[in-house]
């Protein structure tokens, strides 16, 4: 296996007490905080190699020795200082001015975060910041999502495999290419497939290759996605959907770092990270015989499951108000923001599709708009989902047969002679039910 580099740890030395939500916010960023007592730096232990900011917190007053700490950063002029100072004024002290001075940028309780791990991106990466999409594509503040930062960010420099877990439209394959570009591939290949859009004849071939000959067709030889993406990252996206003789293949792959081209029986060395991604419950493909245990045992070594949007509270105005601007970026739409009766829609709504739904509604709406407002009509949100008390009997028959239709739906997985079987009619009352509930089958799925 060709050797990688290792990236250097990332670390607050926080001088003072952090909060919780400090320390949140630092580790979805990819920073580890230390929390020390001024008077016990001396005894603080650094590799040089390491990227250090210190964060002098005076919230909690002047410490009485300010020596330790300006040992430290004479022993160490690498490490950058960054201070937060309360609202009313410091006492006057020579030595804290001296430290207050050497500080990159101070800053006033309460802290703006936001700032802060911004800041500290800059005194990290400098001019040389990998570009590339990484945890900042998954966008939002929730709590939810700043815990699925820090994973990924734990997960990316390990060489092993990930399965990444969640509903359709979470975002698993922005998750998968931050996984990438955090990691010590970055500089090599990255390469996706959705396993259930290739024709189980062709799955062999797409994945490991084939040799000339190898069947009617294969006029030459094919090298395969795992031979491309050598020294790089493959991720499997719908990995539920393998056929059985590929999954024996890709497990060889996992257990031995080979691969095999069809019609050929020598093994080819190849040097991957496998991320796998799947909006399906795999213990119960398992059970079911659809899935090989121990190919499951061999890809759920670290598991990223990524929230529902309906679970992320105010990153869905947000997304919405990121997917406008990008939007008129791009094309001359009349739409400026959102109503206030839009807004409510958009947390009211359950958001099946999740992000990606989300996405085409913002879209469309900025197409259709005809005010620079966009209103929950434009976002075809504008029916509450459940009756309320003084909503007609005919009102409340159209929630319920939408939300029985949604159900169904979920249920099979989106597939529609499934749900008609289910629903007990034919799949053109399905499909016309889904024109008259305004549900965009694609967009859905």
């Amino acid at each position: 296996m060709a050797a990688v580099p290792e990236f250097p740890a990332r670390c607050v030395i926080w001088f003072g007490r952090p909060l919780a939500n400090e320390r949140a916010a630092l580790a979805a960023a990819g920073w580890q905080v230390r929390g020390v007592a001024p008077e016990q730096c001396a005894s603080i232990g650094m590799r040089g190699s390491d990227q250090i900011v210190g964060l002098l917190d005076l919230r909690d007053g002047v410490p009485a020795q300010l020596a330790p700490l300006q040992q430290l950063l004479v022993e160490h002029r690498h490490m950058s200082l960054l201070a937060i100072v309360p609202s009313t004024g410091l006492p006057p002290s020579p030595a804290l001015d001296a430290l207050l001075e050497a500080c990159v940028v101070t800053y006033r309780a309460p802290v703006d975060m936001p700032h802060l791990v911004l800041r500290l991106q800059e005194l990290a990466d400098g001019d040389g910041a990998r570009s590339g999409p990484g945890p900042q594509a998954l966008i939002g503040d929730s709590a939810v999502l700043q815990v699925t930062r820090a994973a990924l960010r734990k997960f990316a420099p390990v060489e092993l495999p990930v399965l990444i877990t969640g509903e359709t439209g979470t975002g698993k394959e922005l998750a998968a290419q931050a996984l990438h570009a955090l990691s010590p591939r970055h500089a090599h290949p990255f390469m996706a497939v959705n396993c259930g859009a290739i024709p189980a004849a062709l799955v062999q071939s797409e994945l490991f290759g084939h040799e000339r000959g190898a069947f009617t067709g294969a006029a030459a030889r094919r090298l395969g996605l795992f031979e491309t993406a050598n020294g790089g990252t493959v991720l499997l996206d719908e990995i539920g959907d393998l056929p059985l003789d590929a999954q024996t293949s890709l497990l060889r792959v996992l257990q031995e770092g080979t691969v095999e081209r069809v019609g050929s029986n020598r093994p080819l060395a190849v040097d991957v990270r496998v991320l796998a991604a799947t909006h399906v419950d795999l213990e119960t493909a398992v059970e079911q015989g659809r899935f090989r245990r121990d190919l499951f045992y061999r890809l759920n070594v670290l598991r990223l499951p990524l929230p529902p949007l309906r679970e992320r509270g105010s990153d869905i105005v947000l997304l919405a108000r990121h997917f406008l601007d990008s939007f008129r970026h791009r094309h001359a739409t009349r739409a400026r923001g959102f109503s206030a009766d839009a807004l409510r829609a958009l947390e009211r709504f359950h958001w099946p599709g999740n992000v990606r739904e989300l996405l085409n509604r913002v879209q469309r709406a900025a197409i259709v708009a005809e005010t620079e407002l966009i209103s929950a009509t434009d976002l075809e949100l504008g029916q509450p989902l459940l009756p309320t008390a003084h909503r007609g009997l005919h009102d409340a028959r159209q929630v319920a047969e939408r939300e029985t239709l949604l159900h169904a739906l979920r249920q099979s997985d989106f597939n529609i002679s499934a749900c008609a079987r289910t629903m007990q009619v034919s799949r053109v009352t399905i499909y016309r039910l889904c024109r008259k509930h305004q549900l965009a089958l694609p967009e859905l799925r």
